[in-house]
């Protein structure tokens, strides 16, 4: 996708870069899950631990960063180009900092190499939303 909104000049705003919450590193348990959360195959059952491991390995390569996950996260959306933005949710000031404090970060070629080898593309466990829901966006 991205090299054909590149090519039409189009941007792109990253949706969910936090997915729902998962890589802020809060979610410890299923019992952490609250919400509509529940409801997301991501979040459910074995697919919640094998996503959990990845953000085990993106926490420590933001505590080597002196960052948190979630500005690792950003800041790697912001890496991908000039045309990609980000618009995280927040609930708080302190996470509203935070996530703009990414944006000020640096992110080398070889640190986005170390990201890209814990979680290459398809390496998340479970779909986004339950299936009658991918069915609908897939239209």
């Amino acid at each position: 996708m991205l090299p054909t909104i590149r090519e039409l000049g189009i941007g792109l705003v990253a949706y969910s870069p936090l997915s729902r919450g998962f890589l802020t590193g809060e979610f410890k348990t299923p019992e952490d899950i609250k919400g509509n959360r529940l409801h997301m195959p991501r979040f459910q059952g074995e697919n919640f631990y094998r996503n959990l491991e990845l953000v085990k390995q993106l926490e420590k390569l933001a505590a080597e960063k002196n960052c948190t996950p979630s500005q690792l996260a950003i800041a790697w959306v912001v890496a991908q180009g000039d045309d990609s933005i980000t618009i995280p949710g927040t609930e708080r000031i302190k996470y509203l900092e935070e996530n703009i404090a990414a944006e000020n970060m640096v992110l080398t070629k070889e640190d986005l190499q170390s990201i890209e080898a814990i979680m290459p593309v398809g390496t998340v466990a479970g779909t986004r939303y339950p299936e009658k829901f991918m069915n609908a966006l897939n239209r």
